[in-house]
C-alpha cells in the first residue's frame, strides 16, 4: 500500500537493526527499545517482566516511585538469562528528602528490592525550588564512583538544570528520560543532548495513547502495515531515540518492538515533525517540587 504522503527515499536507516544498542559517553552501552513499569500495578509486574524479556527486550526501567521493585526483583530471579545482557534501571523519588542520606537509603532499598545492581540510576525529577539536585547528582556520582552504579543519568530536566550540574560538578549524564512523543517533541532538548553526548529517552512515547488515532500516523502505519503503535515506535528508533513504551498485554509488548522489519522514509519522518503541538499529557519538569 503506497502512503499518499510521497514516495521519498526510503530513510538511510532501513537496513539497520534499530533495536540495536546505544553508546553512552561513559563506555558503557543500553538497548534503544525497552519497556517501562509505571502504572504497572504491582500484581502484575512480575509477569510483565518476564513477558518483556521473554519478548526479546533487554531494558526494564523501573523507579522507586512505581512501587513494583520487589515483584521485578522476583521476575528477575526468575529469568534464565545472562544478566550481563540485561539493562536494569531505576531512579530516585526524593518527595520526602533530598539529601545525601535520603538518596543512599532509597538506593539500598532498591538494591535490595530488586537482588541484583542497578545498571542506571536517575534523578526522578529535579524539583528545582528545592535546590537541592546538584547535591542528589554528588551522591549518585559518589555511588558510581563506588562501584555500586554503572552509570547514572537523570529524568525530566531541561538544558537548565543540566547545564548546572555539569558546571557544578563537571559530570555529564549519560540519559535524560523526559517525556517525548510526536505532540511533544523536544527538539531543542533532543538538539542540546546531542551536543553533550546526552542519550535522549522517551517515556509516554505514544502520547499515553492519544496519539495513536492521529491520521497522520494511521496512515504511515496503514502504508506499511504495522500499527499506529509501532510506526510510532519506529520513528523515534529513527531520531535516535532511546524509547520505553508501556503495555501489561503480552502480545502487545512483542507488538511493540516488532519494528527492525520496516523503516519510515524522509516524507514520511518530515511528516511526524509536523504534529509537534508542544501539547503534554504528564508533568512538566518545574511543576514537580
Amino acid at each position: 500500500m503506497a502512503s499518499s504522503l510521497g514516495g521519498g527515499a526510503v530513510a538511510r536507516w532501513q537496513n539497520q537493526a534499530m533495536t540495536d544498542d546505544l553508546h553512552l559517553h561513559d563506555g558503557f552501552r543500553m538497548p534503544a527499545l525497552g519497556f517501562g513499569l509505571y502504572k504497572v500495578p504491582p500484581d502484575q509486574a512480575e509477569e510483565v517482566v518476564v513477558a518483556g524479556v521473554d519478548a526479546g527486550y533487554r531494558l526494564v526501567d523501573g523507579a522507586e516511585f512505581y512501587a513494583n521493585e520487589a515483584e521485578v526483583g522476583r521476575a528477575l530471579g526468575r529469568i534464565d538469562i545472562d544478566r550481563s545482557l540485561l539493562t536494569v534501571t531505576s531512579k530516585f523519588w526524593g518527595e520526602d528528602s533530598q539529601d545525601r542520606a535520603a538518596v543512599l537509603a532509597s538506593f539500598e532499598a532498591t538494591e535490595r528490592a530488586l537482588g541484583t545492581a542497578v545498571d542506571i540510576y536517575m534523578i526522578h525529577w529535579p524539583r528545582p525550588n528545592r535546590n537541592q539536585y546538584v547535591d542528589v547528582w554528588r551522591t549518585l556520582i559518589e555511588l558510581r564512583d563506588a562501584g555500586r552504579i554503572r552509570s547514572i543519568g537523570v529524568s525530566n530536566f531541561t538544558e537548565e538544570h543540566i547545564t548546572r550540574l555539569i558546571d557544578e560538578t563537571g559530570v555529564v549524564p549519560v540519559v535524560n528520560q523526559v517525556e517525548l512523543h510526536p505532540y511533544l517533541q523536544q527538539e531543542g532538548l533532543r538538539e542540546f543532548h546531542r551536543r553533550h553526548g546526552i542519550v535522549t529517552q522517551a517515556w509516554s512515547p505514544l502520547g499515553r495513547g492519544r496519539v495513536l488515532e492521529d491520521p497522520t500516523v494511521a496512515e504511515v502505519a496503514a502504508a506499511h502495515g504495522v500499527t499506529p503503535a509501532q510506526a510510532i515506535v519506529r520513528w523515534h528508533l529513527q531520531l535516535g531515540n532511546s524509547v520505553i513504551p508501556k503495555s501489561t498485554n503480552p502480545a502487545r509488548l512483542r507488538s511493540n518492538r516488532d519494528v527492525d522489519h520496516f523503516a519510515l522514509t524522509d516524507d514520511e519522518m518530515a511528516a511526524f515533525s509536523k504534529l509537534e503541538r508542544g501539547q503534554r499529557f504528564g508533568t512538566s519538569p518545574d511543576e514537580r517540587q
